[in-house]
């Protein structure tokens, strides 16, 4: 498995939208695929990515498959920026 810069993974506004939707609550590829102007597949390749760089987790619940934002993902990220404030 790859792992995708997180901030290559949220330069994409897609992409952050999907964070958006999913810091709101947990969702499926079909209820984040809703708010956006692009196709069911291009909104699991942008998941892909998220799941990649660990910005995001997936569970599946039978036939369904939840995404959520990875808040230990995001641990990186802050640690990263908060040398910027130290």
């Amino acid at each position: 498995m790859t792992t995708v810069d997180p901030f290559a993974a949220i330069a994409d506004p897609n992409r952050r939208h999907l964070l958006e939707e999913l810091r709101r609550s947990p969702k499926t590829v079909n209820e984040l695929a809703q708010g956006l102007p692009i196709s069911r597949p291009a909104v699991s390749q942008h998941l892909k990515a998220l799941l990649d760089s660990n910005l995001v987790t997936v569970t599946a619940n039978g036939t369904r498959r939840i995404y959520a934002v990875n808040s230990k993902g995001f641990d990186k990220l802050n640690l990263w920026l908060d040398q910027f404030w130290s």
